[in-house]
């Protein structure tokens, strides 16, 4: 019989690349990871594993095994969620990563409804990427994960996981009030109206490779011009303060506002983009009672947010 707990070991190999990533994720020691494998050799009777370099690589018959622990695995995750849901207490553990302006947004009013709703219910946060986030979460890092989508930007699949819409915001382009001096009043006294005033002026953008920094390229390169990028960040509360002191301008989504006043001037942009924000869980777990209860109160939490954001 080959043991469970091993299998999954070869599929993390299999997500992960290598034995200190595997370690790592588990919280076990690569050597321990590596005895594990072995053993698992052993109860199949066949090579797994084969040395490439410095690195390992599964062979076709562990690729087999692999196709079928992910079978294995979502039954067992399955058949834990019905068990869960037979109990008359919500309770349990729920992993949850969550994008920046999201955590800002709406963790504090969340948190606070599931203390007072489902008491029982321990929610542990991790902010992430949408990207990671995504795949984190089908490769069992994360339970429930609060992603976003740009216009004509879609976000990963995975097809284990579902995909919920919880609520959409604009996107508007973000520049210093007026009268504030700094880097951008210099090169433009004059106000801006549209985004392409802003050509020749500073710009703060999220890295590249994120999502937010490739539609925001396109969204200036659409208006006819290459933005000047001279601030990098993944912190949009960074991003905000570089464009209330003067010194740059920006793209930001509403959900930026909840609970605050925008202390700069927004300004639509053409076609009003909304951003999508959404929920996924592996389709395993989604009858889990935890994990309804957090989509439950994220949906209360957005729809309450949702027409506020910029009226705070």
């Amino acid at each position: 019989m080959l043991d469970v707990k091993r299998l999954r070991l070869l599929r993390e190999l299999h997500i992960r690349g290598t034995l200190a990533d595997v370690a790592a994720a588990l919280q076990y020691s690569p050597s321990a990871v590596s005895q594990q494998l072995a053993l698992l050799e052993k109860e199949a009777g066949v090579k797994l594993l084969r040395k490439v370099g410095r690195r390992v690589q599964l062979t076709p018959q562990a690729e087999i095994l692999v196709a079928h622990t992910a079978v294995v695995l979502e039954t067992l995750e399955r058949a834990e969620a019905d068990l869960s849901a037979s109990l008359t207490t919500v309770t349990g553990t729920v992993k949850l990563a969550v994008f920046q302006s999201a955590a800002l947004a709406l963790l504090p009013d969340m948190l606070t409804a599931m203390a007072q709703t489902y008491p029982d219910v321990r929610l542990e946060m991790v902010q992430r990427e949408p990207e990671t986030a995504l795949y984190e979460t089908w490769a069992r890092d994360f339970d429930l994960v609060v992603a976003e989508q740009y216009p004509g930007h879609a976000a990963p699949l995975h097809p284990e996981l579902d995909r919920i819409i919880l609520t959409t915001d604009a996107i508007r382009l973000a520049v210093p009030a007026l009268g504030v001096s700094g880097g951008v009043a210099r090169l433009r006294p004059a106000p801006v109206a549209h985004i392409e005033d802003t050509a020749e002026l500073p710009w703060v953008m999220e890295p590249r490779g994120a999502a937010s920094r490739h539609w925001a390229e396109q969204a200036c390169r659409q208006a006819g011009f290459e933005p000047d990028v001279r601030f990098e960040t993944a912190d949009l509360q960074a991003q905000v303060r570089l464009i209330e002191s003067g010194n740059a301008v920006g793209l930001m989504p509403d959900l930026m506002w909840t609970g605050r006043p925008p202390a700069l001037t927004l300004i639509d942009l053409p076609g009003l983009p909304r951003r999508t924000v959404f929920t996924s869980v592996r389709r395993a777990s989604r009858r889990r009672p935890a994990i309804l209860a957090c989509r439950e109160i994220l949906v209360q939490t957005a729809q309450k947010v949702a027409g506020t954001a910029l009226q705070a």
